[in-house]
C-alpha cells in the first residue's frame, strides 16, 4: 500500500511547521466542542430540537476549554506518540474548563441544569481522546508505512509483551500481528491493540506465511521453560528473537524494544542457583583483592562480581594493555552506577615475575588473590608447549610464591575440566598448576591455597557459540569437529559467582568442582543456533536447506568429552552446586625435582622433553590421543553425588611456617 504522505492535503499537513499543526488542532477542536455542548443539552432534555441557552455559553465553552487544555499541556503532545499523559491532560483540562463554566453560570444565576456541564465534560473527554487516538492509529498504519512492516508474533501477554507491542507500533520495522500466551484467561483478549491467542493460532499463521518471526517477551521465564518453548518454536521453522532481561532494562544496559537473537546462554544448562551471600562476601567485602588475567573472559567477570561485593580495593593485573584499559573503564562505570567507592588499580605485568607479584601484593595489602591468568586455547598451546608451561605452570608457581611471601590470606586458582586425564598440553599444564598449589598447601602455609575446576563457559574467548553465530551469518558452513563431541557449559556470571563461593570455603589444598549440569552435544547446539536464526539445516534429507554443518575432525589434543574428576572421589560442601574432589598429588620434594626438570627443558627449548615430563608427572596425560571411541558418552555428574557419602572426608589443612 502506498503511503498517504505522498499525496495532497495530508502531505502538506505533515510537512508543515509545529505551530501550524497546533493551529490546525485548535481549529478542529474549536469546531467540535460546540457540537459536544449541544449534544449535552440534547441528552439532558432527550430531544434533538433543542438550543443552547444562553447562547454566549458556546464561545465561552470553546475559549475556556482551549485555554485550559493548552495550560495542561494537551497541545504540546505529538499525535504519533500520544500516551497516558495526553489522557490526563484532557481529563484535567476539561475538568477545569467545566468547573469554570459552571461557576460562571452559578454566579450569573443562569437557569442551566448542572447535569449539562457533567455531560459536556464526559462528551468532550471522549471526543478529544478518541479524535487523537484515531489520528495516531491512522498515522501509524498509513503515514509511517506501518502496514508495510514485517509482521511478527509476540510470545507473552504480560507487562513486557504489552510494552513491546506498543513500542513496535510507535517505531521500528516490525508490526505485531499476534500475541501468544499459554494462559487460557489471557486468550481471546486484546493487548495494546493486538489480539491475544494460543499456540494453535500461531502455528496456523506460520503455516499460512503470515508470521516468520516470534519475539519472546518473557524476560523472567525460568531457563528450563524457555528451552522447552524454544524447542517447540524450532519445529515451526520461525526465527526466534527476544527482548533484554528485566535486570538489563532496570540497570539501563538495554531498552525493552532492543530485540536480538535468542542467546544460547539463556537456554543451556539449568536455572542458576541463588548464591549464598555469606560465602560471596567472606573473602571480598571490605578486603583488598587482586585478580590476575583481569582482562580475560573469566577474569573480567570476576572483577564485575567482586565490585558488587564492596571490596576495599581491586587490583587488576593484566599483560594486555588494551584488555586492561577496557576492564578498568567498565568497572569504573559499573561502580558509578552502583554507588560503590572501592579503589580500582590497573597494573600492567606478567604473572611469571615473582618479585613483581610480591611487591604488588605488599604495596596494596592484598588479602585475596584470584589467579585467572592462563593460556587456554588448546590448539595454540599444543603448538607452543614451552609458552604453555611457562605461563600456566611457572606463572602459577611464581604468583603463588609471591602471594605467600606477601602474606596473602587466600589464593584461588581458576582451573578447567581439561585438567582431568588431559590429552593436550593445555590441560596437562593446568593439572600441574593444581598440583603445585596442592604441594605448597601440604607443607604448611599461612596462605590458603585452593583450586576451582569447571568446564566451558558460554561467551568466553574461543567459545563455539560466537564462532557458530558468525559462520551462520556468513552463510555457513558451520564447522563441528566430530558428531559425538560433547561439552559441559555454564554462563560466565554463574561460574564466577561459584568460583568466589568455592574459594571462601577453602581451608587449604582443596580442588573444588562445579556442577556443570547436563552435557550438550555440540552438533545439536549448532542445529539449534541455525534454527533459532530462522534458517534450516542443509543435509542429505534436506538438500535445499540454508546452512550446512561440516565435520572437520578432532583437533590435536581434543577429546570427545571432558570430565570433572580424575577419580571417583568427591564430597559435598556447604554449597549444593560445589563439590570437593579428593585426588592424588606430589610431595614438595618431588615437586621441586619436577619443576627443575621443566625449567631445564624450557632452557633447551625441548618441546618433546616438556611433553615427556608432563606425561611423567600428570596422571592420565596421553599426548597425541585425539579422543575416545566415537559414540562414547561421558559419565554423568549425578552418580558423583550419589557416591559422595561413601568417599573420603575433606582434605585436612596442615599448618606450619612459610618456606
Amino acid at each position: 500500500m502506498a503511503s498517504l504522505s505522498e499525496h495532497g492535503l495530508l502531505s502538506a499537513i505533515l510537512d508543515s511547521r509545529r505551530w501550524q499543526k497546533r493551529a490546525i488542532m485548535l481549529t478542529v477542536d474549536a469546531l467540535g466542542l460546540p457540537v459536544m455542548l449541544w449534544a449535552a443539552y440534547a441528552l439532558r432534555f432527550s430531544s434533538l430540537d433543542v438550543a443552547v441557552e444562553p447562547l454566549w455559553l458556546v464561545p465561552a465553552s470553546v475559549a475556556i476549554s482551549l485555554v485550559s487544555l493548552y495550560i495542561c499541556g494537551f497541545y504540546r503532545s505529538i499525535v504519533r506518540y500520544l500516551g497516558a499523559e495526553a489522557v490526563w491532560s484532557i481529563v484535567f483540562g476539561m475538568g477545569a474548563a467545566v468547573v469554570t463554566l459552571a461557576g460562571m453560570a452559578y454566579m450569573m444565576t443562569l437557569d442551566v441544569p448542572r447535569s449539562v456541564f457533567v455531560i459536556f465534560w464526559v462528551l468532550s473527554v471522549l471526543y478529544l481522546g478518541a479524535s487523537r487516538f484515531v489520528a495516531r492509529r491512522v498515522l501509524f498504519r498509513l503515514v509511517s508505512g506501518y502496514l508495510n512492516r514485517e509482521p511478527v508474533a509476540i510470545y507473552g501477554a504480560g507487562a513486557a509483551g504489552g510494552q513491546l507491542a506498543s513500542a513496535l507500533q510507535a517505531a521500528g520495522e516490525l508490526r505485531p500481528v499476534l500475541i501468544v500466551d499459554d494462559e487460557p484467561g489471557k486468550q481471546n483478549m486484546v493487548l495494546s491493540g493486538v489480539p491475544v491467542s494460543g499456540r494453535g493460532r500461531l502455528a496456523e499463521m506460520v503455516e499460512e506465511g503470515k508470521v516468520r518471526t516470534v519475539l519472546l517477551a518473557m524476560p523472567s521465564m525460568p531457563r528450563h521453560r524457555r528451552m522447552a518453548l524454544v524447542t517447540w518454536l524450532e519445529k515451526l521453522g520461525v526465527r526466534v528473537q527476544t527482548v533484554p532481561s528485566f535486570v538489563d532494562i532496570a540497570s539501563g544496559k538495554a531498552r525493552l524494544e532492543e530485540i536480538k537473537d535468542v542467546a544460547i546462554e539463556d537456554l543451556l544448562g539449568r536455572d542458576p542457583v541463588p548464591p549464598h551471600p555469606d560465602l560471596l562476601g567472606r573473602c571480598i567485602t571490605g578486603k583488598n583483592v587482586l585478580v590476575t588475567g583481569a582482562g580475560g573472559s573469566i577474569g573480567s567477570e570476576l572483577c564485575r562480581q567482586i565490585i558488587k561485593l564492596n571490596p576495599a580495593s581491586v587490583v587488576l593485573l593484566e599483560q594486555s594493555e588494551v584488555a586492561l584499559y577496557d576492564i578498568e573503564r567498565e568497572l569504573k562505570g559499573l561502580m558509578k552506577s552502583a554507588g560503590v567507592t572501592a579503589e580500582v588499580v590497573p597494573m600492567l605485568g606478567s604473572v611469571v615475575n615473582r618479585g613483581y607479584v610480591r611487591r604488588l601484593c605488599e604495596a596494596h595489602g592484598i588479602e585475596t588473590l584470584y589467579h585467572a591468568a592462563a593460556y587456554k586455547h588448546v590448539p595454540i598451546v599444543e603448538g607452543n608447549p614451552a609458552a604453555g608451561v611457562r605461563n600456566n605452570i611457572l606463572g602459577t608457581l611464581e604468583t603463588a610464591q609471591g602471594a605467600e611471601a606477601a602474606g596473602v590470606k587466600h589464593f584461588i586458582l581458576i582451573s578447567t575440566d581439561k585438567a582431568v586425564r588431559p590429552t593436550n598440553v593445555m590441560g596437562a599444564t593446568k593439572r600441574f598448576a593444581e598440583m603445585v598449589l596442592q604441594a605448597m598447601a601440604s607443607r604448611g602455609s599461612g596462605t590458603v591455597f585452593s583450586m576451582v575446576r569447571f568446564g566451558n563457559v558460554l561467551g568466553s574467548s574461543g567459545s563455539v557459540v560466537p564462532l557458530f553465530r558468525h559462520q551462520i551469518q556468513r552463510g555457513g558452513p558451520v564447522t563441528v569437529t566430530h558428531p559425538d563431541v560433547i561439552r559441559y557449559f555454564m554462563t560466565i556470571p554463574e561460574a564466577s559467582q561459584l568460583v568466589i563461593q568455592a574459594g571462601a570455603m577453602a581451608r587449604g589444598g582443596e580442588v573444588f568442582v562445579l556442577d556443570m549440569g547436563e552435557p550438550v552435544r555440540i552438533v545439536d547446539l549448532a542445529h539449534t543456533l541455525i534454527r533459532l536464526m530462522g534458517l534450516s539445516v542443509r543435509s542429505k534429507s534436506n538438500p535445499d536447506g540454508d546452512i550446512e554443518v561440516a565435520f572437520t575432525g578432532l583437533r590435536p589434543g581434543e577429546k570427545l568429552y571432558e570430565e570433572l574428576l580424575i577419580g571417583e572421589c568427591s564430597t559435598h560442601t556447604e554449597h549444593e552446586m560445589i563439590m570437593q574432589a579428593s585426588e592424588e598429588m606430589l610431595g614438595m620434594d618431588e615437586m621441586h625435582r619436577a619443576l627443575e626438570a621443566l625449567r631445564g627443558a624450557l632452557d633447551r627449548g625441548d618441546g618433546e622433553g616438556i611433553k615427556a615430563l608432563l606425561r611423567s608427572y600428570v596422571h592420565g596425560y596421553t599426548p597425541g590421543l585425539s579422543g575416545d571411541a566415537p559414540g562414547t558418552l561421558p559419565k554423568p555428574l549425578t552418580p558423583l553425588r550419589e557416591t559422595a557419602a561413601s568417599v573420603a572426608a575433606p582434605l585436612d589443612t596442615p599448618t606450619g611456617p612459610v618456606h
